[in-house]
């Protein structure tokens, strides 16, 4: 019988990879907490109903790329395939609006979609998001917008091209769609077979195409920009005004029209140029009608997300290795002096300390030579005669220089060594 693997389209994280992961979570966490934004959770499947009324039955994602499947009970249940549906759900299911006011939330998890694997696209992915609620004012579109981009500068990420566009709302959206149904017409048998199923149904997502050819057709396609009435037209001269304002350059996209149907007025995506055709890092926009259309009061929103995995590539391009060293290393042989380790071990841990402890038993020697492949910056050494004396031999690894300590010090001694690992730690970043 044959090993059992991973499915394709699922990858496992391996302990060298998950602290990118880590690093990522701990500054998005400190972000959204900067900005008075909350964490939510919500599950990873739902009913397959509502993505079908809130994302859209005429995308790809829900007619070609969902999980799917009928439960015991005979219930239609679909596996997220992206995060603010549910998000909006949770919003009226418990009454979050009740609360007034406008509501920061952020999330992150595993999404599922049907999709051909390859870099930074797998069937399930994981995605980091925000979501504010309650405001349709154009200073929240630039609020969300600063934060990604915030978060990606403070991730280290470079080299990004912020994309920015207006679907308008559904009425100047009707007006378009008629204007993009009269231009592609006369074009439809050149157009690739989706693009010719959605020319009635969904032009819209004709410019989202991958077709080369359809592609070219569309660059001459109408601009929505020419079909938005005032109000949006405002709206959106505001938000280009205030990320003016930040120092927050874009490119305005007129065929940006996002992959979900949700969408109103202000779409942007960051694109990067790293990553091949797999470029998108983070999509967003506004969706003022999809609380009322999920059952909840007439409520404006808007929001983003970033693909962790593409994230990770980036990060993996510009710091292949991140420091995971531990803090010490603790080597011992003889019974006394194992015990003893294990008890300084403990103790390290306590005071925040990273300490990897050799469980090995071997000699001294295999054992130094594992401490200098682990990284650490300091190695801490107890056998026969430190056991005796309860003290303990530290060696400042990069240095060499060796001291004897005592091992009922080393909490007083905590803030002293703690100095020392920092400055070490800097010395090597250097």
């Amino acid at each position: 019988m044959g090993t059992v693997k991973a499915i394709r389209g699922t990858r496992d994280i391996l302990p060298e990879d998950v602290g990118y992961w880590q690093y990522i979570e701990a500054i998005a966490r400190q972000t959204f907490g900067r900005a008075a934004y909350f964490e939510i959770r919500t599950p990873i499947f739902e009913q397959t109903d509502l993505f079908e009324r809130g994302i859209g039955e005429a995308t790809d994602v829900v007619g070609k790329e969902m999980y799917s499947f009928t439960d015991r009970g005979d219930r239609p249940i679909t596996l997220r395939p992206e995060n603010t549906a549910g998000v909006v759900r949770a919003f009226v299911e418990h009454n979050l609006y009740a609360q007034g006011g406008v509501q920061r939330l952020w999330y992150t998890g595993p999404m599922f979609r049907y999709e051909r694997p390859q870099a930074g696209r797998q069937r399930q992915f994981h995605q980091l998001g925000a979501e504010v609620f309650g405001s349709n004012d154009p200073r929240a579109d630039v609020e969300v917008i600063a934060l990604a981009m915030g978060l990606l500068e403070e991730l280290g990420i470079k080299d990004l091209i912020l994309n920015l566009n207006s679907v308008g709302d559904f009425g100047d959206r009707q007006t378009y769609r008629e204007a993009l149904i009269n231009y592609f017409t006369p074009y439809k048998d050149e157009l690739d077979a989706d693009s010719q199923e959605r020319l009635t149904r969904n032009p819209l997502r004709i410019l989202d195409s991958k077709d080369k050819r359809t592609q070219e057709i569309a660059q001459e396609a109408p601009s929505i920009l020419d079909y938005l009435r005032d109000d949006s037209k405002h709206h959106f001269d505001r938000v280009q005004a205030l990320l003016t304002d930040l120092g927050i350059a874009y490119d305005l996209n007129p065929r940006l029209v996002r992959g979900l149907d949700y969408y109103t007025h202000t779409a942007f995506e960051v694109i990067s140029n790293n990553l091949g055709a797999q470029g998108t890092v983070c999509g967003g926009g506004r969706y003022d009608g999809l609380v009322k259309q999920l059952g909840g009061p007439d409520t404006p929103a808007v929001g983003w997300a970033i693909g962790m995995e593409r994230l990770i590539l980036l990060l993996q391009q510009q710091q292949p290795q991140l420091d995971t060293s531990p803090d010490f290393y603790l080597v011992s042989r003889g019974d006394r002096a194992e015990a003893d380790a294990v008890k300084i071990a403990n103790t390290l841990r306590k005071q925040g300390f990273s300490a990897e402890l050799d469980l090995s038993g071997s000699a001294f020697g295999k054992q130094f030579k594992r401490a200098d492949r682990s990284g650490a910056i300091a190695c801490i050494i107890v056998g026969d005669e430190e056991a005796e004396n309860s003290t303990a031999q530290l060696k400042w690894l990069s240095s060499g220089e060796q001291s004897q300590i005592e091992q009922h010090q080393l909490e007083s001694l905590a803030e002293s060594l703690r100095e020392k690992i920092v400055s070490a730690r800097a010395h090597t970043e250097r």
